[in-house]
């Protein structure tokens, strides 16, 4: 990924109170979940259809066959592969939270290989997809279903793509502000100068 520089602008992430009637139910459920309002959703609430595509990918992904782990590997490495700052430091805390090891952690922000052998063959995987655009070699794919992944999940890897592709994208538009709930885990895209 190339930074291109700075927005001119960020977008100020809409809440239950600023939201209009389209948007506030969408606010007010993540709200009473999460107990806040992520900026990235309040971003995301300027397109309401947006916001719930994205949640919607979220609970399609979370009923794939992979764990909360692995679901989290996968969206980090896109993040990372993208260059996203807030998804990266996001997922990093929401995967502290759900007790992944802090070397999984540090080895998908550093771009590193994990020392766990499935797990990285997951990440290498979701890399690759992204990076080829899913244009996939038999090596990549037979490397990933020695791992011991099913074929089906490849598709799941393609969805948690869709998924991350729509909000770090968001995310580079609306030049969305880190949330201070994940401040502890903030992450600096490398330059690419």
């Amino acid at each position: 990924f190339k930074k291109k520089g700075p927005l001119m602008t960020r977008w100020t992430p809409l809440t239950p109170d600023t939201a209009d009637a389209n948007a506030r139910p969408i606010l007010e459920t993540v709200r009473d979940k999460y107990g806040f309002v992520p900026n990235l959703i309040g971003n995301m609430a300027h397109a309401p259809e947006a916001a719930r595509a994205y949640l919607e990918l979220g609970e399609r992904l979370a009923a794939t066959r992979f764990d909360a782990t692995e679901q989290q590997v996968v969206l980090l490495a896109v993040s990372r592969y993208n260059g996203c700052e807030y998804c990266v430091g996001a997922h990093s805390a929401i995967s502290a939270m759900q007790k992944l090891p802090a070397d999984v952690i540090a080895a998908i922000r550093d771009d590193r290989p994990i020392d766990d052998e499935k797990l990285e063959a997951l990440r290498a995987f979701t890399t690759n997809m992204v990076d080829r655009r899913g244009w996939l070699t038999d090596e990549d794919v037979a490397a990933f279903l020695a791992a011991g992944y099913e074929k089906s999940q490849i598709l799941d890897v393609v969805l948690a793509v869709a998924m991350k592709t729509l909000s770090n994208y968001t995310n580079h538009i609306a030049g969305t502000g880190l949330d201070a709930a994940f401040a502890d885990f903030a992450w600096r895209a490398p330059s690419q100068d």
